[in-house]
């Protein structure tokens, strides 16, 4: 997928913190007004499921209609007594994980400018920064662990969760993964019942149902259902994280409506599994062209990899090269001339080996600088990114086979991946991350 399209997480305030938000409530307070939306947002479906329905689904739909028509003999409109009762295999499975999606929202220090333009943070009053949505899948005794977005607890200083019956709790950060974009909280299990269960996301099919839960635009349209289908499989998707780094993921794209509050929640098959936590989406291409339809969500085998180390370790660790790269791609014709004079020309991606660190498992398997490394394990490594992506979908302890060009002619090793992302850039003594 084209590095110029732009994709948008779905955290309601972005990046930019509001002020105006309203203060942190307490849990009494928050309830009730949660429950006044609710109610209006119950009432106002009751009148829309009257006016009329559409049932969409891959298999039965038992659909029942008691008409009681009343003679009209005075020439007013009269409404039919009209009675609709709707079972779908996409509600049967709403109802197996709805309970168990709840809304996520950040708070943060208030902020302001002071008479002579400085920035002043208030951490005695916070305020809502932005909010998400996320999924309870454990219940451990006194604990129910949620899963969401790294990007929709960033930077908290503060975090509550709103659970489907509109009751708001505390909630505490377990670990966190910008890497991946996932995050663990944990809350108290008192009222808790429900837990989602994830599916197998590389048993997904292109072209079958999808179901997006969550809280789009916030706690406001909490717990809202839409539905579509997978419309690929491992997508290739590329996003600066907040620290800059481009993470490449492939991710499952869906046409389910999804919109800002949506991350963090759960993209779920026909039989009310999670195979998916909604991450991101395109809302333009380079040209500025409008686009819908087009989100992604991160395949839950990924996901469940990522939090177990999370609850374990509190961090998730990952293999490292030891190596520093830059994308062939980015190489001009006279760079290539200067530094890669010898690499054939219908070579043209790759990762660039800018320079080995001393005693990492790249520099014991031989590697050395201006490598062009184009594959893993037979897969093609088309960037930097890709080559991170495929690096860290090992474990430590692996073996990797690397394919790379070295004057010219095209060579394999076996690196033996020992040493972690964290050891390599601790004994490299840099503050720039080794891969």
């Amino acid at each position: 997928m084209s590095e110029n399209n732009n994709y948008q997480n779905f955290d309601d305030n972005n990046q930019t913190p509001n002020p105006g938000k309203k203060k942190k409530k307490s849990g009494a307070s928050e309830t009730l007004k949660r429950f006044g939306i609710g109610l209006a947002g119950g009432l106002l479906g009751a009148a829309l499921i009257v006016g009329g329905y559409a049932a969409f689904n891959s298999g039965s739909n038992n659909t029942t209609t008691n008409t009681n028509t009343t003679s009209n003999t005075s020439g007013t409109t009269q409404v039919s007594n009209v009675s609709v009762n709707v079972n779908s295999d996409i509600t049967d499975a709403v109802s197996k994980v709805q309970d168990a999606i709840v809304s996520v929202i950040n708070y943060q220090a208030s902020t302001s400018m002071d008479m002579f333009g400085n920035t002043q943070t208030d951490s005695s009053e916070l305020t809502e920064y932005s909010e998400g949505s996320g999924v309870i899948y454990n219940i451990d005794g006194d604990t129910a662990y949620i899963v969401t977005n790294n990007h929709v607890i960033s930077g908290a200083d503060s975090l509550s969760v709103l659970l489907s019956d509109g009751t708001s709790v505390d909630a505490e950060l377990v670990g966190t993964d910008e890497y991946s974009d996932i995050a663990v909280l944990k809350v108290s299990s008192e009222g808790i019942d429900t837990t989602a269960e994830f599916g197998d996301s590389d048993a997904l099919t292109v072209g079958e149902p999808a179901i997006a839960i969550g809280s789009p635009l916030g706690t406001d349209y909490a717990n809202s259902v839409t539905s579509g289908i997978v419309s690929s499989l491992n997508r290739e998707v590329q996003i600066s994280t907040e620290n800059s780094n481009v993470v490449t993921s492939y991710a499952i794209q869906t046409d389910a409506a999804i919109n800002p509050g949506n991350s963090g929640g759960a993209l779920v098959n026909i039989e009310g599994q999670v195979i998916g936590i909604n991450s991101s989406k395109i809302t333009s291409t380079s040209s500025g062209e409008s686009v819908e339809g087009i989100g992604f969500a991160i395949p839950s085998n990924d996901v469940v990899k990522i939090i177990n180390q999370l609850v374990e370790n509190g961090e998730v660790t990952r293999p490292g090269l030891g190596v520093k790269m830059y994308d062939l791609s980015f190489f001009s014709s006279q760079q290539r001339e200067q530094y890669l004079s010898s690499l054939p020309e219908d070579v043209t991606s790759g990762a660039v080996i800018a320079s080995v660190v001393s005693g990492s498992p790249a520099d014991e398997a031989g590697l050395q600088q201006y490598d062009v490394i184009t594959a893993i394990d037979g897969e093609e490594v088309t960037s930097s990114s890709d080559l991170k992506s495929k690096l860290y979908d090992k474990s430590v302890g692996d073996s990797i086979t690397v394919t790379y060009y070295r004057d010219g002619e095209e060579q394999t090793v076996t690196v033996n991946l020992t040493m972690t992302t964290s050891d390599l850039n601790t004994d490299s003594g840099s503050t720039t991350n080794s891969n």
